[in-house]
């Protein structure tokens, strides 16, 4: 706070939390303002108690779902700050948003007596070494109990009789879950090592082994689980391989102090038999994997995934009470079975590690608190129904929805302090902050004329809160019939009317961190509460923002403000490099430089618009009608069509591309192309406004000022409207492409030669060198038409392509068809072959890329007319004095070739051939030509 020069005695205040909500928002519309949002502020608001009628909205919400059966009191498991004494939600923690508790059941195995000295103390207690498992369904297969030898310990007091052995982290979650003798507070009577606990004698539930050990796995990880694992050695990688190295390496064993009689008589049991790999599963994916030892984690993780899967999915059961049931169906009756039985607990801890924003790692608790209850099966179908109509513009996105509406299962809505609103039939708690901002959107539509344009709603309105009832919420929101209320009925029917006519809304823009909670919400409480014909339209989630490639921290020195950046760089050039940053759910990446860079581009551009203005650089009039006219004028139509998508799609890097450097590439090419000719001046003034009218929406500043100072407009360029565009004309987009690709084609021929190559070749063109001296006279050739067997054989592949997949039949079918053509009955077939599949080849590769257009015989334009039309263009970029353009398949056009007339059967569609010569050659040639003629 001091870096954004708070004082002292202004930072105390800031101990009172509701101190933030009367600081913070002025400041933060200050710089929304300096950055050109556009916004009506008569709808902001802020939420918590602090707004009496957003309060009034909350506490109607959340009766509403109340009153459906969608929120209801239980002991849950949820993820638990110890340090505020409370559950933690997603925006309550520092790190591990959207984190859910993992639940295991804890098998409890019996230290059987005597007990060593070191456990001695824990006489006349039941010690259990505690371990967590996923799969209590193979209990039966144990053979010994893994722990980890340089771990850390402790034996926790989890009732009176009863004593836990496993990790202080995991004994903090137990006392969360009241599975402990005083609740909260973890009780540890000895603090213990991993040797300490090697060779214990163990009873556990199921296994077939009367009596169990526990050795040594150096592989153990103890920030998940309880640090102590049953080793199934039948269906586990990690057990049967380190199981394995117990009993081929003496000296391992030695090394742990562990006994023969503790290992060797164990043999692995077959529990569950998988079709693919038996029932020794374990034993047979490391064999086939060719695992050598319990070091090979990688290979190890990929023989777990291919047992843990197999077995759930295509197990049977080979021995106990539910011999012959599938896996998947045994698991949870074992399961109950065993908790049942008190032979073991069921335990949570989170998924990952979670901090919470107070700086304490949470854990997970058995609260008793108010959940809503998500995940229930019709109100999930509803959502679901709601999801597939939705736009959520992105797969990316919608398939984070989908994977979100699959797992979320109730969610605690309340928590013991803090700001927001109360529950109201229980103000002991409040709602929690995600739970109470799921359907604000609603609120927007009536905010104005509740608050009467403060956003704390504490000025003198029209309405008061008391007046606002559930009777008036559902009448706005829900279709409820006209409530009896001292409201005056034209206000009720305006704000019904303000509701109506904004919603459903079609757009809500948020980060992709809130899919798994905040918006998922969002449509859940939408279908719940509203009609259908007002359920959410849209989402667009966006990912973070990074600062030069690398993540935004103070502590780095990396990170900047929005008011810092528009001081630095202008509004408009932080604009500018956000839209540039990124449009997918990657994190977007504000670059310094790009923000600079702006800065240089508008100002140029604004230069390069006066100056034209000013009539320092003259412009042709009348009305477009070169060919460089028309390109010209389609790339402004195309421009217009593309940035329009792009915005209405908010690919704000796509319509800064169409809409700004496409725009200003197409205007320097024209300019360019024109030479001597000049621009014409209805294009170039149509080309500012255009440019103006596309770039509002990133720069608004810029916009208005060129609209206004510059293009001496009335109004607002705000207001202007978007610019009408006639149909782009593909084909003549495609024509310039070409016209283009072929200049810098035969330049670079050209080059050769004159650098004195002998041939240039590329795409079947070639040029060949005649003299040392200048080149100053050119030749083009054009043939515009496939023929013979090319032709023939790009209408078999015409037949052989799905347009609609945008591929081929097999390669098979292709060259039977091929084999079968008849090309010429005198030449060698395989000669032949030989010399027409690269084409065929090339021309397979060019369809799949760019479709069926790839196969025809001919360019759908005229090749001749494009490259006649712009010769004067050509001269200039070639540097020469004398072009013609020719046609390939005329023969007197051929005969000026000369001695080069072989480079001229190269040309083929969308590929010339060029032959350049010295004055004196192409005079010569001339003369020879003639005479011939004559």
């Amino acid at each position: 706070m001091k870096s954004y020069g708070l004082k002292d005695e202004e930072i105390t205040k800031f101990r009172d939390p509701y101190y933030w909500l009367s600081y913070f928002p002025s400041k933060g519309k200050e710089d929304l303002k300096a950055f050109g949002l556009g916004c009506d502020w008569r709808r902001s608001f802020i939420t918590t108690d602090r707004n009496p009628f957003y309060d009034s909205f909350v506490q109607w919400q959340m009766r509403k779902l109340l009153g459906l059966g969608k929120i209801v009191k239980d002991n849950r498991y949820t993820i638990f700050s110890p340090l505020d004494d409370q559950p933690c939600a997603d925006h309550d923690r520092a790190s591990g948003e959207g984190v859910q508790p993992q639940e295991y059941v804890l098998i409890k195995m019996e230290v059987q007596q005597p007990f060593p000295q070191k456990l001695k103390p824990l006489e006349g207690k039941k010690v259990f070494l505690a371990a967590a498992t996923l799969r209590p369904e193979t209990m039966y297969g144990q053979t010994n109990c893994w722990v980890l030898p340089e771990g850390n310990y402790g034996a926790y007091e989890i009732n009176d009789t009863d004593v836990f052995i496993l990790t202080e982290r995991v004994a903090l979650n137990l006392a969360y879950q009241k599975l402990s003798r005083v609740p909260k507070k973890p009780s540890c009577l000895v603090e213990l090592t991993g040797y300490d606990l090697i060779g214990l004698p163990l009873k556990s539930p199921l296994s077939f082994n009367e009596v169990i050990y526990s050795l040594p796995m150096l592989t153990i990880l103890t920030n998940m689980g309880t640090g102590i694992v049953t080793s199934v050695p039948s269906d586990s990688p990690d057990d049967y391989m380190a199981l394995h190295d117990l009993v081929s390496k003496p000296a391992l064993r030695a090394k742990y102090g562990v006994k023969d009689e503790w290992v060797l008589p164990f043999k692995v049991i077959p529990i569950i038999n998988i079709p693919e790999f038996g029932d020794k599963s374990a034993e047979t994916v490391c064999t086939n994997l060719q695992i050598k030892s319990q070091n090979d984690k990688d290979k190890l993780a990929e023989a777990k995934k291919l047992t843990y899967l197999k077995g759930f999915t295509d197990g049977t059961m080979l021995v106990g009470e539910f011999k012959g049931k599938k896996v998947q169906d045994a698991k949870p009756l074992i399961k109950a079975q065993l908790v049942d039985a008190g032979l073991a607990v069921l335990y949570s801890e989170p998924e990952k590690k979670v901090m919470s924003r107070s700086g304490d790692e949470c854990v997970v608790a058995l609260t008793d608190q108010w959940f809503i209850t998500y995940g229930e099966e019709e109100w999930k179908r509803v959502a679901e129904e709601c999801l597939q109509m939705m736009n959520t513009y992105s797969m990316e996105t919608r398939n984070a929805f989908e994977h979100t509406l699959s797992w979320l299962n109730q969610w605690a809505c309340s928590r013991s302090f803090g700001l927001g609103t109360c529950i109201p039939w229980d103000q002991n708690f409040l709602v929690e902050s995600l739970s109470d901002s799921t359907l604000y959107m609603a609120f927007y539509t009536v905010a104005h004329i509740l608050q009467n344009g403060d956003m704390y709603g504490s000025g003198a309105g029209m309405i008061r809160t008391d007046q606002m009832t559930d009777a008036v919420w559902d009448f706005i929101f829900c279709n409820g019939l006209e409530p009896e209320s001292d409201i005056p009925s034209s206000l009720l029917a305006k704000m019904k009317q303000e509701f109506e006519y904004w919603y459903p809304f079609d757009l809500r823009v948020s980060g992709k961190d809130l899919i798994q909670n905040h918006l998922i919400f969002c449509i859940y409480n939408h279908v719940a509460l509203l009609p259908k014909h007002h359920w959410p339209c849209g989402f667009r989630c966006n990912g973070h923002l990074t600062l030069n490639s690398e993540k935004m921290s103070k502590s780095t020195g990396n990170f900047m403000t929005l008011c810092q950046a528009i001081e630095m760089y202008s509004a408009d050039a932080t604009r500018f490099a956000l839209a540039d940053a990124g449009d997918s759910l990657d994190d977007a990446n504000f670059v310094s430089d790009t923000a600079n860079s702006a800065v240089l581009k508008l100002t140029k551009e604004v230069d390069w618009m006066k100056e034209v203005l000013a009539a320092k650089s003259p412009l042709r009039g009348g009305e477009p009608s070169t060919y460089a006219d028309r390109v010209f004028a389609n790339e402004i139509n195309f421009a217009i069509r593309e940035t329009e998508k792009n915005y209405e799609a908010f690919m704000f890097r796509e319509a800064l591309k169409t809409g700004f450097y496409d725009l200003q590439a197409a205007r320097d090419e024209y300019r360019f192309s024109c030479g001597a000719a000049k621009m014409n001046q209805e294009l170039v003034m149509k080309f500012m406004d255009v440019q103006t009218r596309l770039m509002v929406p990133i720069c608004p500043h810029y916009a208005e000022h060129v609209w206004k100072n510059i293009l001496k407009r009335s109004g607002f360029v705000v207001k202007a409207g978007w610019p009408v565009a006639d149909e782009p004309d593909p084909n003549l987009r495609k024509a310039n492409k070409y016209l283009q690709d072929t200049i810098v084609f035969v330049r670079k021929l050209l080059q050769k030669q004159e650098d004195g190559s002998k041939k240039g070749k590329k795409g079947g063109a070639a040029v060949s060198a005649s003299s040392a001296s200048k080149l100053t006279s050119g030749l083009i050739y054009v043939n515009e038409l496939y023929d013979g067997w090319k032709a023939k054989f790009l209408n078999i592949l015409r037949l052989k392509f799905n347009v609609e997949t945008c591929s081929f039949a097999p390669n098979e079918e292709i060259d039977i068809a091929i084999n079968m053509a008849v090309i010429d009955p005198n030449s060698d077939p395989k000669k032949m072959k030989k010399e027409c599949m690269p084409f065929v080849r090339f021309k397979m590769d060019e369809a799949v890329k760019v479709g069926l257009q790839a196969l025809d015989l001919r360019l759908p334009f005229g090749e001749m007319e494009v490259l006649r039309e712009n010769k004067e263009l050509f001269k200039r970029q070639l540097g020469v004095e004398q072009l013609e353009i020719l046609d390939a398949r005329n023969a007197s056009h051929v005969q000026k070739a000369g001695s080069h007339q072989h480079l001229v059967a190269q040309a083929s569609p969308g590929n010339p051939a060029a032959v350049f010569m010295t004055e004196a050659d192409f005079v010569s040639v001339g003369a020879h030509n003639m005479a011939i003629a004559g």
